[in-house]
């Protein structure tokens, strides 16, 4: 469903002559992007719940597939993280296995990209470990985020350059400004997984602790908000521009801005409302994701203009 109405909104033309190879594991690396952000959404609850450690083992939890004696909200979290990172791991297995099977009917570079997926997937599992096994160690947990964003941008690229798109040759430039956004906000996200994982907003404002670290987050939003705003104004000033462009320009320049509501918010609630925090991660994550999905159609885009 998702998908659909992110293809309507934009305004995708439908090619006649799409194989129904393509289309099918465009819909599967949807379904996993898709899950790849509510799954990034459930870990920043488990964080925020402080449910990290809620199941002592791993990869089972109370040495059960579903510890239905142990279960109240801590331990369910923790557990539906870990079902939700299980079903992405299988969908990424499928995905590669397709990929291969239909390698005539894809792009040539589909099959080795899904070997990417999948193998950032499996380092993403086992990263999970080792915050479980290591106690949460802040350098590990923060891994296991810029990996998942890793794995999510990956997906997320494959399932916008499968998409059918008729660009008109204008976004040349633009490219460069949104790949930057894109990187400056992966950036930014690292330095939140920090702050999040050592509980920085407390240690600064309570002890006077990791101050550093907190300031770094603050200041370093100015960069990628700018940059998200060169890319708005310049888009809605490019008169030829194609729609699913402006559009992905506007929702980054709306996602921004709701992102630094959210952070405000947070900080000056001192992370008591935990939907805040939760909204605020998952906002970032989808603010990555519109610039990365503005960059890879700015590229097919580009091609047009050589035509």
């Amino acid at each position: 469903m998702a998908h659909s109405i992110l293809t309507s909104s934009l305004t995708f033309e439908i090619s006649e002559n799409e194989s129904a190879a393509t289309g099918r594991v465009r819909r599967l690396i949807w379904k996993i992007a898709i899950a790849t952000v509510v799954l990034m959404a459930i870990g920043s609850a488990t964080r925020v719940a402080n449910a990290g450690l809620a199941c002592p083992d791993w990869p089972l939890c109370y040495g059960q597939l579903v510890p239905t004696a142990q279960m109240n909200l801590q331990v369910f979290l923790e557990w539906f993280h870990r079902l939700d990172a299980s079903l992405i791991g299988v969908m990424a297995i499928v995905l590669a296995a397709q990929s291969w099977w239909w390698r005539r009917e894809l792009p040539n570079w589909l099959p080795w990209m899904s070997l990417v997926a999948l193998g950032l997937i499996i380092f993403q599992g086992i990263l999970g470990g080792l915050t479980v096994t290591e106690l949460l160690r802040f350098d590990i947990v923060t891994a296991h985020l810029g990996t998942a964003l890793l794995f999510f941008i990956t997906v997320l690229s494959m399932g916008v350059a499968l998409l059918p798109y008729r660009g008109t040759g204008t976004a040349t430039s633009l490219r460069w400004v949104s790949l930057t956004g894109a990187i400056l906000v992966y950036l930014q996200s690292l330095i939140g997984a920090l702050v999040a994982s050592q509980w920085v907003l407390h240690q600064c404002l309570s002890y006077q602790n990791l101050c550093a670290v907190m300031n770094s987050h603050i200041l370093g939003v100015v960069p990628p908000t700018l940059t998200v705003l060169v890319l708005v104004l310049w888009a809605l000033r490019t008169p030829a521009l194609s729609q699913p462009l402006r559009v992905l320009a506007k929702l980054s320049g709306g996602l921004v801005f709701l992102q630094i509501g959210l952070g405000v918010a947070t900080f000056y609630l001192r992370l008591q409302v935990e939907p805040l925090t939760v909204s605020h991660q998952t906002i970032g994550a989808l603010l990555l994701g519109s610039l990365v999905a503005f960059t890879v159609l700015a590229f097919r885009d580009a091609q047009f203009g050589k035509a």
